[in-house]
């Protein structure tokens, strides 16, 4: 967990968005024309620089040494001191070198994973204008003060928290209103165009302070000039970055069952060392050699190969998701993704693209999809002197690189509807040369619309307007029909009315286009303008989400949408994806965790939903791009963010970073984080049905009074070599069939249930009758020798023992499928094949090489006795697939 120093500078609770300028001014002693020397050192004392508190991530050492903190590492080192007190050490190399592999894996995945908070840093320019001593100038960001004015300017980031103090500056022969792009912060998709009047409203939300302006937002257009509030951790964005270093990274629910899965291990393998310890003791073999075979048979009794298929198999994981465009940062994250219960949407940037289009045209006569039908230079007068005002109205500019690819710069609505002129085949430059303009008037508090005057033809002007469709209807005299001028009654304008509404209610940002023609010498009226028509604007939905919310949903995952945008674009929003049909819960402490549909939320609410949703005992992801997001995505279980349009605290803080913003390939991580889970499972199940037969096998043959069967270091050969290379090839088995259509496991849910021990019980109980069976065999025909230390005779012990470790082997066939092996429908596993050839070849070349032979204590065997052993492992196969269920 990161720390950060606690600020000593004073806190600023102020409501500045309720306060008048001169108030303000005063108080921060400041004025209109900015601070001067003296009250710049007296403000930076009081107040600090305007500087982020930055977090040191955990060193190194700290990630490395954390993987060796858990209770079966523990029983591990504690088994492998054991064996060196006792003058094992090859057996204690043997434990160890597992541990050691586990760590190293751990360590360089996770190594880079604390890096988070000092990325917020990116985000504020190095150099901003502000105004001191009556002069502008150019200082550090971090030399900014509470009192300060900033100057604002078109393409740059605002580097601190402003109340408002000018924001409609001279631009040329016209003024144009300052607009301020707070997707990041906010989640709002369209530029909030800003004003200096004080608002009334204490309480209003963050999103609606339209006379603030916030660090780490972006000046869209427009210019004016703002009073620093607050500076460093004071702002929004050093509060947002003091939530995500106070919100802690939940663990994933394989970390926790397999904790849990590991504490009950060390209990059975500790009561099975004092067994055996406490059987050899009474029969009266050595106390050392004894406590050596118990200490290996605690041992094998723990896994201790489990951690080190599971960190490969889930790296395994992370390389294959990377070459789909998903990068994990967090080992165990796919996991987790594959156990996800609940998906938090962001909307801004994450289902939308974070880009306005126009999609329907609505003219006196006719309705257009834009989506199915772009007009063209074909279409009849009415629609076309909708598009060309549409584009004279408008401050887009449009570029043509030595290529020939077509650059629109300006803002996104405006954008829009350029790029509605570019399809419908107008050019732009010709059309704009042919209406030179000659005055703008942009928005005001007073009237929501735009008007621009254009000369055309020496003789006249065009006036052409755009905005509010209500407040630009009302200017309206007249219809262009049929290329007629008619007059606009009271019905036209119910139906304009009643159309408006529909469109609006499809979540469209509606503008309302109208003109008029006078003569150059007539005084510009807008008050007898001509309607020419509706167009509708959207923030489209990201191609391909639509289908991946069924895929979502097909899969048993809940998804949620959370969004900074008023509740009517939410609500519809949810409808065409199909997330929900009822009112949008705004983004208060009062929701229920039922609702799946969020409006106007701060990021404080979406990490208080994120964690509403974990209380109901909830697996959650999030996904996001914003600085607002950062709070939710370091919260949740897994955090999803977007690579190329995300911010760099998101990316910091996500477990999971989609390059292409492709959100489809996180179903994708989905399947392949549930395959990695079955596959655990699997390697889990083999591992415990094989370890289990070890136990069995040793502590039968010793109340039977059989001696002995295997020694210490045989047992350990045993875990190395039926363990690692069987237990990987089974994380590598490939997705089954029915992945995506079964409900996510809950988390609750062990990873080996109570009729999981049933069925390891019996399956282990079998491999151990006949490893038994065939060292009786031995004993009948070799003898059992003097037995001196608890042990049979060399040969009867290598027939245990090549039977037990070829049984255990070809039981990883019996592992792949809860099916019979022939109803399975398994695809083949080559891996499975190569490590079976590998194990079987080691185990093989111990009764070759006689020194390794001399090593674990065995010796050659005849044709009878292969074919003894060949009984002992195929016939308990055969019996574990037959009685397996026929159906899941």
């Amino acid at each position: 967990m990161v720390t950060v120093e606690r600020s000593r500078f004073p806190k600023l609770t102020a409501i500045w968005h309720a306060k008048e300028v001169a108030e303000i001014l005063a108080e921060l002693n400041s004025t209109k024309v900015g601070l001067s020397r003296s009250a710049v050192r007296e403000n930076t004392a009081k107040y600090g620089k305007n500087i982020l508190d930055e977090a040191q991530p955990r060193s190194g050492i700290i990630i490395f040494l954390g993987y060796f903190w858990s209770i079966p590492v523990a029983l591990l080192t504690l088994a492998a001191i054991l064996s060196i007190a006792t003058g094992s050490k090859v057996d204690a190399l043997v434990i160890m070198g597992v541990v050691l592999i586990n760590a190293i894996l751990g360590y360089v995945t996770e190594s880079k994973s604390e890096r988070i908070i000092l990325s917020l840093k990116n985000l504020i320019n190095p150099t901003a204008w502000v105004i001191r001593d009556g002069d502008t100038v150019e200082v550090d960001s971090q030399t900014i003060v509470v009192g300060d004015v900033l100057v604002f300017k078109p393409g740059s980031y605002i580097s601190a928290d402003a109340r408002v103090i000018e924001s409609d500056k001279p631009n040329g022969m016209a003024s144009q209103r300052l607009s301020i792009d707070e997707s990041a912060l906010t989640g709002e998709s369209v530029p909030i165009l800003k004003t200096c009047q004080t608002l009334i409203d204490k309480d209003i939300p963050l999103a609606e302070r339209i006379n603030m302006v916030y660090g780490g937002t972006f000046v869209t257009g427009g210019q004016g000039s703002g009073v620093v509030v607050a500076t460093g951790r004071q702002t929004e964005m050093g509060r947002i970055q003091a939530l995500v270093t106070e919100t802690k990274i939940p663990q994933t629910p394989l970390e926790i069952q397999l904790e849990k899965a590991g504490s009950q291990l060390v209990l059975l393998s500790s009561a099975v060392c004092i067994l055996v310890l406490a059987l050899g003791i009474v029969r009266g073999y050595g106390f050392i050699e004894m406590l050596q075979t118990s200490i290996a048979l605690a041992v094998a009794a723990v896994p201790e190969g489990l951690p080190t298929v599971a960190t490969i198999t889930l790296a395994l994981g992370i390389n294959k998701m990377r070459q789909q465009g998903v990068l994990v940062r967090r080992l165990d994250a796919i996991e987790a993704l594959g156990s996800v219960q609940t998906i938090c949407l962001d909307k801004t940037g994450t289902l939308t693209a974070n880009e306005m289009s126009a999609i329907e045209i609505q003219t006196s006569t006719k309705q257009i999809k834009l989506n199915n039908n772009k007009p063209t230079s074909n279409s009849d007068e009415e629609l076309l002197r909708l598009i060309e005002v549409a584009v004279l109205c408008n401050e887009s500019k449009v570029e043509r690189t030595s290529d020939g690819e077509l650059i629109i710069t300006g803002s996104p609505t405006e954008n829009a509807l350029v790029q509605m002129a570019v399809d419908a085949g107008l050019d732009i430059a010709t059309l704009r040369t042919l209406y030179p303009l000659v005055e703008i008037n942009h928005r005001a508090n007073d009237r929501n619309y735009m008007a621009t005057v254009h000369q055309f033809n020496k003789s006249h002007k065009l006036i052409a307007v755009k905005g509010n469709p209500g407040e630009v209807l009302s200017l309206c005299q007249h219809k262009l029909q049929d290329d007629l001028l008619l007059p606009l009654d009271e019905t036209d304008r119910q139906v304009i009315a009643l159309t408006n509404q529909d469109m609006t209610s499809n979540a469209l940002r509606v503008l309302g286009i109208a003109y008029a023609e006078i003569d150059a010498t007539t005084e510009v009226n807008l008050n007898n303008l001509t309607w020419l028509g509706l167009v509708g604007i959207t923030n489209p939905i990201r191609q391909g989400v639509k289908e991946l919310i069924a895929d979502f949903h097909q899969a048993g995952i809940d998804t949620v949408m959370l969004t900074g945008d008023q509740q009517n674009t939410a609500q519809a929003i949810a409808r065409e994806l199909n997330l929900s049909s009822e009112q949008p819960c705004k983004g208060e402490l009062s929701f229920a965790p039922t609702n799946n549909v969020f409006a106007r939320v701060t990021p404080g609410d979406k990490l208080k939903i994120v964690q509403t949703f974990q209380a109901e005992g909830k697996v959650v992801a999030m996904t996001g791009d914003g600085i607002n997001d950062a709070p939710a995505l370091k919260a949740a279980e897994v955090g999803i963010a977007m690579g190329k349009t995300g911010t760099d605290i998101a990316r910091g803080v996500a477990d999971i970073v989609l390059a292409n913003d492709n959100l489809e390939t996180a179903i994708a991580a989905v399947s392949q984080g549930r395959t990695i889970y079955n596959n655990i499972k699997k390697a889990l199940h083999f591992l415990l049905a094989t370890n289990l037969s070890e136990i069995i096998v040793m502590v039968a043959a010793n109340l039977l009074g059989m001696g002995l069967p295997l020694n210490a270091i045989q047992l350990l050969w045993l875990n190395l070599v039926t363990d690692i290379f069987p237990g990987l090839a089974l994380g590598l088995e490939a997705p089954e069939p029915n992945v995506l259509n079964v409900p996510p496991r809950s988390p609750d849910r062990a990873i080996i249930e109570s009729s999981d021990f049933k069925r390891l019980g019996f399956e282990a109980g079998v491999i151990s009758l006949f490893t038994l069976a065939a060292y009786s065999y031995g004993i009948a025909n070799y003898g059992i020798g003097d037995m001196p230390n608890g042990m049979a005779s060399q040969r009867a012990s290598t027939i245990a023992f090549m039977s037990l470790v070829t049984a255990q082997l070809l039981h990883t066939f019996s592992c792949r499928s809860d099916l019979p092996y022939w109803t399975a429908k398994l695809q083949p596993n080559r891996y499975l094949t190569l490590a079976l050839a590998i194990s079987l070849g080691l185990q093989f070349i111990c009764l070759i090489i006689p020194s390794l032979g001399s090593l674990l204590k065995i010796t050659a065997i005849d044709g009878i006795d292969f074919v003894v052993i060949a009984i002992a492992a195929i016939v308990p196969l055969i019996i574990n697939e037959v009685t397996k269920k026929v159906s899941c």
